[in-house]
């Protein structure tokens, strides 16, 4: 049988392969983890929701093997991707911690039943010959979807309902009956003890999960890696190809040989995260090993012992993905968020590990190949030995922490911070810079839609206790905002204090200028309304300038000076020996401008009319109780 015929006739191994890593990766380690924060659950919440998911994978790989309730191996991996697939559809619905919890224990639950059940039967589901070329295919189309554009910079919810269709897909795929073969025929070289094989395999998924952990929460090294068509173009086709080579070193090398590569690449690449200027040479190195050793985490359960009976691969593969998999994943993470980067140290303590109980083999029938994966390991060292302080990262400062929350956060999908040259952005939110200034970011923070107000200056536009309010209840602060609120951003973390602090930064030394270009504002010549800037005050001001106002009652406490009753007064900033337009014109640069170095906003969007319609309500109203007062004196004095 040709490869071409066997990877045909394999196609639903190939698919149910690849379907269970793009699961895992994009959707449980992934988009999970975002859906989780856009609920608002972080810090010791989330390390319980994750902990239920690490207890449902760890169980249910331990006893997957032992389900005997269903008469045929395709049931019980049907009845896995079902689960999975519902869990996945469960996380667009709104969710509070209790349901999380659930949600997190039914996905590792499920994860658990597939992956053991699927490699343990996998040769069900393969072509009789190159089986083990049609696992590296799966993973390594696993592995390009995952790094496919659109998939991957899709919004949580979308990554969910991919999910939830690929397992429905799967649940086709493995519609199947046929009798498991007894044996493969494909011959591998003698392959290490499970003992070993656990150790190698975790301290890989360690690596791992310890560098994809900081990749995706370090700005710096997520513009060199992953962000970009071009980088995850990159990416999807070393995946592809690193898969590809390691079911070829498999069958010609041997597990162990494949497992010392894998381990090789992972821990240059490690060493060379530790500075973010070499992270675009880590990307190269990333994929391919996690490639190399992704194939043999399915091979060696399902292809490379032959001769064991079902509940042996099963014994395996269980204790395999039990440890390694979800022990091995959650330490790595664990390492990422303590200590922000990996220890050269714990690198050195990985390798030997996997290389050491195997040495003396290795030398005597692999001498040469040791000597070149020594030789690479040496290169990397002596490439960290060179990177200055990498071992001792410098503290983030408050603004720098904000701006990684607010690139965490997705911010960047509905503001933009940059003002464009020579059109009305310039009146509206400040002073446009050179591109040249905004490339010298890293990564820069254009923005490629603007579904919100620009942010580029909008720590002079808007004070500290004003972004609080508004992250806290936005359309209460700002008229019909759809912004959802970022409120649990200032539960049990400095998150959100962080980010107000990097929103605060956004202040060029142009805007100076344009704070007195703005003092000399005028308004169009239009006709404006009283009874609209009655209703316009209504909408737009009263949360903060009437008595009741729901904003002025949130924060009276933390206001710098507390905002004015303009039903009844005392009026400040206003010039009081002004007359009637000047006060009408004062009031309309409030109202569109505010007033800088104070709580009070202002209202850039709104057009000239309704600018001059509310500022003419606002000064009939400052008239009417003076003419009032002047009326009662005179009275008083006519009696």
């Amino acid at each position: 049988m040709s490869k071409t015929r066997a990877l045909v006739d394999g196609w639903r191994g190939i698919a149910l392969v690849a379907i269970t890593y793009v699961y895992f990766l994009i959707f449980a380690q992934f988009a999970f983890l975002k859906r989780l924060a856009e609920l608002g659950i972080a810090d010791t919440h989330l390390k319980i929701v994750m902990a239920a998911m690490g207890a449902g994978g760890i169980l249910f790989s331990l006893i997957a093997g032992h389900l005997r309730s269903t008469a045929h191996p395709s049931l019980r991996l049907r009845a896995g991707l079902l689960g999975s697939a519902v869990a996945a559809l469960l996380t667009t619905l709104p969710l509070v911690l209790a349901t999380s919890v659930l949600i997190a224990f039914l996905i590792g639950s499920a994860l658990g039943v597939v992956t053991v059940t699927l490699v343990t039967h996998l040769r069900i589901w393969l072509a009789p010959t190159d089986t083990l070329l049609q696992v590296g295919l799966g993973t390594g189309v696993g592995y390009f979807l995952c790094n496919f554009p659109p998939l991957f910079t899709a919004s949580s919810q979308m990554q969910a309902i991919t999910a939830a269709i690929l397992c429905c897909a799967g649940i086709l795929a493995a519609r199947t009956l046929k009798p498991e073969p007894a044996t493969t025929p494909e011959t591998v070289p003698q392959q290490p003890s499970l003992g070993r094989v656990v150790l190698c395999f975790t301290a890989l998924v360690w690596l791992d999960s310890a560098a994809f952990f900081i990749i995706q929460n370090t700005p710096d090294l997520k513009a060199g890696t992953w962000q970009g068509t071009t980088h995850l173009g990159t990416n999807a086709a070393l995946h592809l190809a690193a898969a590809v080579l390691s079911a070829w070193l498999l069958r010609r090398r041997g597990l162990a040989f494949v497992l010392g590569c894998a381990f090789a690449a992972l821990a240059t690449a490690c060493l060379l995260l530790l500075d973010p200027s070499r992270a675009i040479l880590a990307s190269a190195f990333y994929p391919v090993g996690v490639s190399l050793y992704s194939v043999a985490l399915v091979a060696y359960p399902a292809l490379l012992f032959s001769s064991a009976s079902a509940a042996e691969r099963a014994r395996r593969a269980g204790w395999i993905y039990a440890i390694a998999g979800w022990f091995g994943s959650a330490m790595g993470i664990g390492m990422g968020q303590n200590l922000g980067h990996i220890p050269p140290a714990f690198v050195l303590i990985a390798g030997l590990a996997i290389f050491t109980p195997q040495l003396p083999a290795l030398v005597r029938s692999r001498g040469r190949e040791i000597v070149a994966t020594a030789a690479l390991l040496l290169t990397a060292l002596v490439i960290q030995r060179g990177i200055s302080a990498a071992t001792t990262p410098q503290t983030a400062s408050s603004v720098q922490r904000g701006r990684a929350v607010y690139i965490a956060e997705g911010c960047i999908n509905c503001h933009s911070q940059y003002v464009r040259p020579n059109s009305r952005d310039v009146a509206i939110w400040g002073p446009a810079l050179p591109l040249d200034t905004l490339r010298t970011e890293h990564p820069p923070l254009i923005g490629n839609r603007r579904q919100g107000p620009d942010l580029s200056e909008v720590g002079g536009r808007r004070s500290p206790l004003w972004l609080r309010a508004h992250f806290f209840r936005p359309a209460e602060v700002s008229h019909a905002s759809f912004m959802p609120s970022y409120a649990y951003l200032f539960q049990d973390s400095t998150r959100g204090d962080d980010l107000i602090a990097y929103l605060s930064s956004l202040k060029s030394s142009a805007y100076e200028e344009q704070v007195q270009a703005e003092q000399n504002w005028l308004p169009a010549a239009v006709a404006p309304d009283s009874d609209e800037g009655r209703h316009l005050f209504k909408t737009f001001c009263s949360t903060c300038h009437e008595a009741t106002g729901a904003t002025r009652l949130s924060w009276q406490m933390s206001f710098k000076r507390q905002p004015p009753n303009l039903k009844t007064g005392p009026w400040l900033y206003l010039t009081p020996s002004g007359s009637a337009p000047q006060r009408q014109l004062q009031l309309s640069r409030i109202t569109k401008f505010g007033i800088p170095g104070t709580d009070m906003p202002g209202h850039e969007y709104l057009s000239d009319h309704d600018v001059s319609s509310i500022a003419l309500w606002l000064s009939q109203n400052i008239d009417q109780p003076r003419n009032a007062a002047m009326q009662s004196t005179s009275t008083g004095e006519n009696r």
